[in-house]
């Protein structure tokens, strides 16, 4: 059975808005330039995320692109609109000093790896009844990521969790994937992927790994989509909180939108 690449996204900065583009470069690092940044609490080694809105909200009112395509292995500067509209970027001399003043305490922005980081987190799978819910600390140990560096939708997921939910708007970006994969029907499809690999293109390969367990992130306000807790509730009740797969890059390669996406056992 073959399908077809529908879209392609980046975040250069992690937990901000990101970028739709045609094509990437793909290696076992994840699509070239994604999640490259991130905001870093010296005073806690955190590192930045939506998941704490208390703490990172803002963050989710930021979106972040490439002025040029990033290379695979080397940094290239994003251009970050701020939530009241102003552009920076991330090479600025005051970059620390911007976010800092928009969170409120000291921050800064870093790239590449650093020992010792954590990424703080809700309960997965489940909406916090409140701001203040207790957080568990996980550590930082795939770049930016908070698992795999490739993540993958089906549209067929989403017309299913519409079904399910017909007031819901399950939209694509609310889930923050790099790949949504146009498939027919509905039907949490990619579940069924665990433990094969996909052929994209002409050389690009991807074992699929896992299921990608949701949280509050999915629900939150971004753009013209609206805070929504019944999105997590839906998968939760549905497909354990899972929406997407996880994949590892087996071999290397070029992606674009419309290449021909195969299953292979």
């Amino acid at each position: 059975m073959s399908y077809t690449v529908e879209s392609l996204h980046r975040f250069p900065v992690k937990s901000m808005l990101g970028e739709d583009i045609d094509f990437s470069l793909v290696t076992p690092a994840g699509l070239a330039g994604d999640r490259a940044y991130a905001l870093l609490e010296p005073k806690t080694k955190r590192i930045g995320t939506a998941k704490v809105v208390r703490k990172w909200g803002p963050l989710f009112q930021c979106h972040a692109r490439y002025d040029r395509e990033p290379v695979a292995d080397g940094l290239t500067s994003a251009q970050i609109t701020l939530p009241d509209g102003v552009e920076v970027s991330t090479d600025a001399v005051d970059i620390d000093s911007t976010f800092t003043k928009l969170l409120g305490r000291e921050v800064r922005l870093i790239n590449g790896k650093q020992e010792g980081l954590k990424l703080e987190s809700p309960a997965l799978g489940k909406v916090p009844e409140s701001d203040d819910d207790p957080t568990v600390d996980f550590p930082v140990v795939n770049g930016f990521f908070d698992a795999m560096a490739v993540h993958l939708l089906t549209t067929a997921t989403l017309r299913r969790l519409s079904t399910l939910n017909p007031s819901g708007r399950f939209k694509s970006r609310r889930f923050r994937p790099n790949v949504v994969v146009d498939t027919p029907g509905e039907g949490f499809l990619e579940n069924d992927w665990v433990g094969k690999t996909l052929i994209i293109g002409s050389d690009l390969r991807l074992k699929i790994l896992s299921p990608a367990i949701r949280c509050v992130v999915t629900t939150h306000a971004q753009g013209d989509l609206p805070q929504d807790s019944s999105i997590l509730k839906t998968a939760a009740e549905h497909n354990n909180a899972n929406v997407g797969v996880y994949a590892m890059v087996q071999q290397s390669g070029m992606i674009r939108v419309g290449d021909e996406v195969v299953v292979s056992s």
